[in-house]
C-alpha cells in the first residue's frame, strides 16, 4: 500500500520490562552461565518487575496543512515476585531448556518458569510482559477524563463502633463525642473491647443469648490484659547492636578498601575534602564514613570546624596494610567474598549446602581450586591467607614445646608465614611448606626471594593425592574444619602412615567450648557451609586418637586459632 493511504493511528503504544533485584537491572541473560548467575541471585528472593508504558493519542487536524496534534501518558507498574528456593538440579534443567535466554531476568512465567515462582503480589500479566488493568485503567482515563471532586476523609483512632458496615463511606459522619475525645494512642483494652463490639454487631446468626456471655466472657479476659503504658520494657541494646552489626562491618570494609587508613598512616592528619580527593570520592561520602570510623574506634579526629582525621593505634597496628600484625587481607577478604556469601544464608540454611556458585556462578565442590583459577582471586586469597596466618603463627608456634622437632612439613602453608614464625621461635629446624602449584608459583608476592630463609622449602604438590614430604612435625592449619569427614580421614591416615614413631601433629583450629555455643567467631564461621564441621576440644582429642595419636594437648590461645598438639607412640 502506497503511504498516501496509510491511515494516522488513532493511538500508540510502547512497552518494555525490566527485572530488578537489590538496585541491579537484570537483563537478558548472553549464554547458559549468564542465566545461572541470574537465577542463582534470584532464588529464594523476592524481586521486581516493573513495565514501562507509553501510549501516544493522536489526532489529525483536517485543514491546508492536515496537521497533527498528539498528547503523551506514561505510566509504569510494579509486580513482586517470589522465587522459591531452586534446587541445582531444577535450576540446570530450566536453563536446557533453552526458555531463560530470550527472557528479560532469565525467566517467563507464562511458560515453564512459572515452576520457579512461590507468589506474586501485583499484576500478574505485568510479570508476563504488560500491565493489561493499568492499561484499560488509563484508556478510559484518555476518553473519559474523571471529573475532580473533593473526598472528605475522617481518620479514625480505632474501628468505628457500628450495628453494620453498611453506607460506611469516607464521607461518615462523626462519632460521637465519647468516642472522639479518646486519645490517638488507645492502649491494647481499648482496641481489644472495640473488635468485641464489631465480632458481636457483625455475627447476625447468632442467638442474641449466646451473644452476649460469649461476648462477656471475652470482655472478661481482656480487663485483665495489662495496658501499653503499664509494661516496663528495657531497651534492647543487645538486638539493637545486631541488628546495626553489619552496617559497622561495611563502614570498617569500605574504609579499608579505599586504603583510607593506608593514607593516614603516610600522610597524616587530614581533612574529609582532602581525603575525598585522595580517593575520588564525595566530600560529603567520606565526611561521613570517616565519622563512623571515629565512632567505632578505628580513627580520631579533632579541630573546630573542618576536622582533621588520623588513625586511632588500633588502626595503626591492625588496619594499616604494611603493619606486622596487619589484618587488611583479611579484611578485603570478607568484603569481597565472606560478606556477599551470607547474603545467601536463607538459602544456604535450608539446603544446607554454601552459596559459593550463586555469587560466582560456578558450580563447583572444591573451592580451594576454585580460587586458584583467576590470577586475581588467588592473590586475594592468597593475601587474606598469609594476614591470617602472620597475625596467629607466633601465639600457634609457642603453645607448645617444639624444640624436639628439627624438621616439619606445613601442608596447606600457602605463602609460608607460619613457616617463618617455626624457624625464629627454633632456629635449628627446617620446614618445607607443602601446597598446591598455583599457590607456590605465587609465593615471591608476599615474600621476596631475598628475604627468604634458607631453613625453609617450597614444594609443590597435592596433600590428598601426592606423596608428602617426610618430617618430625607435620601441621594443618585451618584445613580440617574446611574439608569433609571422608577427606579428613584421609589426611589424618596418610599423616599417621608416614609420621616416624615420636613424631607429631601440630593442629591450628578454632575450638569450640564443650557446649558447642563459643567463642561466638567459630559458631558464625560454620554458617559458611563448608563441606566440612567445626570440633570442640573432646571431639578433637577423639578424632586424633582414633588414628592412632596419642599425647594429646589442647591450647587456648586467645588468638584468632587455638593449637592441639599430639604424637605418633
Amino acid at each position: 500500500m502506497h503511504v498516501k493511504y496509510l491511515k494516522t493511528p488513532d493511538l500508540v503504544i510502547g512497552a518494555d520490562t525490566i527485572v530488578t533485584i537489590e538496585n541491579d537491572i537484570l537483563e537478558k541473560p548472553s549464554d547458559k552461565q549468564d542465566a545461572y548467575r541470574m537465577l542463582s541471585r534470584l532464588s529464594g528472593k523476592e524481586h521486581s518487575v516493573f513495565t514501562g508504558v507509553a501510549l501516544v493519542y493522536c489526532d489529525v487536524k483536517m485543514g491546508a496543512e492536515n496537521e497533527l496534534e498528539f498528547s503523551v501518558i506514561t505510566f509504569y507498574e510494579e509486580t513482586k515476585v517470589k522465587f522459591a528456593d531452586l534446587s541445582e538440579e531444577l535450576l540446570w534443567e530450566y536453563i536446557d531448556s533453552g526458555e531463560p535466554l530470550d527472557k528479560a531476568g532469565g525467566y517467563g512465567i507464562q511458560a515453564l518458569g512459572g515452576m520457579l515462582v512461590e507468589w506474586v503480589h501485583g499484576d500478574f500479566l505485568n510479570v508476563v510482559g504488560f500491565p493489561l488493568n493499568h492499561f484499560c485503567k488509563k484508556l478510559g482515563e484518555l476518553h473519559n477524563p474523571p471529573t475532580e471532586r473533593p473526598i472528605q476523609r475522617i481518620k479514625y483512632d480505632s474501628i468505628p463502633y457500628v450495628e453494620t458496615f453498611e453506607g460506611l463511606s469516607d464521607t461518615e459522619p462523626s462519632l460521637p463525642d465519647s468516642k472522639n475525645n479518646l486519645p490517638g494512642h488507645l492502649n491494647t483494652r481499648t482496641a481489644a473491647v472495640d473488635m468485641v463490639c464489631i465480632w458481636s454487631h457483625g455475627n447476625k446468626n447468632i442467638p442474641e443469648s449466646q451473644q452476649n456471655s460469649e461476648k462477656e466472657a471475652e470482655l472478661i479476659k481482656i480487663a485483665a490484659l495489662p495496658s501499653v503504658a503499664s509494661v516496663n520494657v528495657e531497651f534492647p541494646h543487645r538486638i539493637a547492636e545486631l541488628l546495626d552489626g553489619f552496617k559497622a562491618s561495611k563502614a570498617l570494609f569500605a574504609a579499608s578498601k579505599l586504603k583510607v587508613f593506608d593514607i593516614l598512616a603516610c600522610q597524616g592528619a587530614l581533612t574529609a575534602s582532602q581525603m575525598a580527593d585522595k580517593v575520588v570520592a564525595s566530600v560529603s561520602g567520606m565526611e561521613r564514613l570517616l565519622d563512623s570510623c571515629v565512632a567505632l574506634g578505628l580513627l580520631e579526629k579533632n579541630g573546630v570546624g573542618e576536622s582533621l582525621y588520623y588513625n586511632s593505634a588500633l588502626a595503626n597496628l591492625y588496619l594499616v596494610s604494611d603493619s606486622d600484625y596487619s589484618l587488611h587481607g583479611y579484611i578485603i577478604h570478607s568484603n569481597d567474598v565472606l560478606y556477599p556469601l551470607f547474603t545467601y544464608l536463607e538459602s544456604a540454611v535450608r539446603e544446607g549446602t554454601n552459596r559459593h556458585h550463586c555469587m560466582f556462578g560456578k558450580n563447583t565442590v572444591d573451592l580451594f581450586k576454585n580460587s586458584y583459577n583467576d590470577t586475581d582471586v588467588k592473590l586475594r586469597f592468597m593475601t587474606a591467607m598469609h594476614s591470617i596466618a602472620r597475625f596467629t603463627a607466633k601465639d600457634v608456634t609457642t603453645a607448645f614445646d617444639l624444640s624436639k622437632f628439627k624438621t616439619a612439613c606445613d601442608l596447606g602453608g600457602c605463602t609460608g608465614a607460619f613457616a617463618h614464625e617455626l624457624v625464629n621461635q627454633y632456629r635449628e629446624m627446617r620446614v618445607t611448606v607443602f601446597d598446591l602449584p598455583d599457590v607456590i608459583e605465587k609465593v615471591n608476592h608476599f615474600i621476596p626471594t631475598n628475604q627468604q630463609d634458607s631453613q625453609i622449602f617450597f614444594t609443590a604438590g597435592d596433600f590428598f593425592k601426592d606423596d608428602l614430604p617426610e618430617a618430625d612435625l607435620y601441621i594443618l592449619a585451618r584445613i580440617l574444619h574446611d574439608i569433609s569427614e571422608e577427606k579428613v580421614h584421609m589426611l589424618l591416615k596418610k599423616i599417621y602412615e608416614i609420621c616416624k614413631p615420636g613424631g607429631g601433629l601440630l593442629i591450628s583450629e578454632i575450638i569450640l567450648d564443650e557446649d558447642r555455643v563459643a567463642p561466638l567467631r567459630v559458631i558464625l564461621q560454620s554458617l559458611s557451609m563448608t563441606p566440612g564441621k567445626q570440633r570442640n576440644g573432646v571431639e578433637y582429642k577423639q578424632l586424633v586418637e582414633n588414628h592412632g595419636f596419642t599425647q594429646v594437648q589442647i591450647k587456648h590461645t586467645g588468638n584468632f586459632l587455638d593449637a592441639i598438639l599430639c604424637i605418633k607412640q
